[in-house]
């Protein structure tokens, strides 16, 4: 019986303000998953800076992608094809990838994966989970995008119910900046909320779809902040998070209901959101819906997940030629 070749996969991410680099084996297996991080340089500012954040991507690609080689025991030669994160993201910052990413692929004679950022955040789940396999319902939940995803199969994806408004993520971020705590906001959100107790009501919206909403409930947290100057920020902090994570679970047990779905994979930086995992696992219990999530190094911006989504458009020989280029607004595939 003749053994099938190992795929390996050289994925680069620069989307915002990570430079990565990663190799990856048959889509799951992660060899190497560097990432150089720009967090304590934008946190002085309350948020990325994209000019600031494109001139440290310049800084630090070759280094990132010479150690995911070196980490993975790798040689370049023995690469068979090159991911990098063309879109969604910060145009600047997008650039420098693709750019580093097509020199590499001319360079070394090897296939160019334009690959979406988004996609990508889906396939880390992938690495987590080696057991899962579409179709599910995929749920990415960042700072730019708070998407209900039918995930057909792996190159087939239909949007079912996306914002209206601000990303979730963003509206962490906004509501940790009105109250003090700074950037990023997800993660001391999440750290004060554990200090109080979710007592104050706040305002859900919901649409006849499963769009969502959250300018409103984030308005609200504003207005209070400001009106109630001895506002306990821990009880803020939690009445917010249960709210947002209220409007999430219901939306995802309907999109379940209606796909006669009963698996759900999480994606995406707020999915390393401590209380929402907790909740989402609350699902298998109640509802008989089985909860995916990456482990937390996956759930941010990272090269792994981008050589992971880059093997399955490798092996539906879907890749770019040298004239690929970034594209800040890029929708997930088959979505207009």
């Amino acid at each position: 019986m003749k053994m099938m070749k190992d795929i390996l996969i050289l994925g680069i991410e620069s989307s915002c303000d990570e430079t990565a680099a990663a190799v990856v084996k048959n889509g799951r297996e992660v060899l190497s998953n560097v990432i150089s991080s720009q967090i304590e340089i934008h946190e002085k500012f309350g948020g990325v800076v994209p000019e600031i954040a494109s001139r440290n991507h310049v800084e630090a690609i070759s280094n990132v992608v010479k150690k995911a080689l070196k980490d993975a025991n790798v040689k370049l030669e023995e690469i068979d094809g090159i991911a990098c994160t063309y879109g969604p993201g910060l145009v600047g910052a997008l650039l420098v990838g693709v750019s580093y990413a097509k020199a590499l692929s001319y360079a070394s004679n090897k296939p160019l994966i334009g690959t979406n950022h988004i996609e990508g955040h889906i396939a880390a789940n992938y690495i987590t989970h080696k057991e899962l396999k579409p179709p599910f319902l995929a749920f990415v939940i960042s700072g730019g995008h708070t998407h209900l995803v039918h995930i057909k199969n792996y190159k087939q994806f239909e949007i079912i119910g996306k914002t209206r408004d601000d990303a979730i993520g963003e509206a962490f971020d906004k509501v940790a900046r009105v109250i003090g705590l700074g950037y990023p906001g997800g993660p001391k959100i999440d750290k004060l909320a554990k200090e109080g107790q979710a007592n104050i009501q706040l305002p859900k919206t919901h649409f006849e779809n499963l769009d969502f909403s959250f300018s409103g409930i984030k308005t609200a947290v504003i207005n209070l902040n400001h009106k109630t100057p001895n506002i306990n920020k821990a009880d803020l902090s939690a009445s917010f998070e249960k709210a947002v994570t209220d409007v999430l679970i219901d939306n995802s047990v309907k999109a379940c209901e209606k796909l006669k779905l009963n698996t759900i994979a999480l994606a995406g930086g707020v999915s390393a959101n401590s209380y929402i995992r907790a909740r989402f696992l609350e699902l298998q219990e109640t509802k008989n819906i089985k909860v995916y999530y990456p482990e937390p190094v996956l759930c941010t911006d990272n090269a792994a997940m981008i050589a992971s989504a880059g093997y399955y458009n490798y092996i539906n020989k879907i890749t770019s030629n040298l004239e690929l280029n970034a594209v800040p607004n890029l929708k997930i595939t088959n979505i207009d």
